[in-house]
């Protein structure tokens, strides 16, 4: 119940963001925006300085004032409008960027792997070594998940393993090394610390 509360929320908090934004991503509200900068003004006032319907002017501004942008006051016979206090202090990266949390409700940050897992291996095998150097990461991290970490293997270990997964024991075991999955001295591996993060064999970390 309450994954699904966090879910709600970071979709209403990310539908907001994305309304402010749809709201400004007109020529004519943003004008609007920059002449109640100084004072309040009322609908019929800006369709005149604008040259636009009424009815076009008070459209843009039921908009601008849905997200929060500006407020609508009882002026006599008119309804004026000026922004909204500090709205214009909040910076762009306030605007963009969502807190953790509710990012982590809204997307699923692992999909990528789960798919490259999903085409390459099946019934645990690997039906076919990548030729792009991520998907190779990908699944090269995946296999090294069988060796303990700060465990020492002779070269026949580790042979063991691998062909569990791959004809090719000697192209996964030279690529391991080589993307510093893994380490080798003396014929005896080990694993290294940041299996998916290091750079391919010709690149430049």
């Amino acid at each position: 119940m309450m994954k699904k509360q966090q879910i709600n929320s970071a979709e209403e908090n990310l539908n907001a963001r994305a309304h402010l934004f749809k709201a400004l991503g007109h020529p004519v509200r943003l004008l609007i925006m920059n002449l109640v900068l100084t004072k309040a003004r009322h609908g019929e006032e800006l369709a005149t300085i604008l040259r636009l319907n009424p009815a076009t002017i008070s459209h843009h501004l039921s908009k601008l004032a849905a997200v929060g942008l500006l407020e609508a006051r009882k002026d006599q016979y008119y309804q004026s409008y000026s922004l909204t206090k500090n709205v214009l202090q909040r910076s762009l990266d306030e605007v963009i960027r969502m807190p953790q949390p509710e990012l982590r409700a809204k997307v699923e940050p692992d999909a990528y792997r789960q798919k490259v897992l999903q085409i390459f291996f099946r019934h645990g095998r690997l039906k076919q070594i990548p030729s792009q150097s991520k998907k190779q990461r990908i699944v090269l991290a995946h296999i090294a998940a069988e060796f303990e970490p700060g465990r020492k293997y002779k070269e026949m270990e580790v042979n063991r393993i691998l062909i569990e997964y791959h004809d090719d024991v000697a192209w996964i075991r030279r690529a391991l090394i080589g993307y510093k999955i893994m380490a080798r001295e003396k014929g005896v591996y080990w694993l290294l610390d940041s299996a998916e993060n290091s750079p391919a064999p010709n690149e430049s970390a």
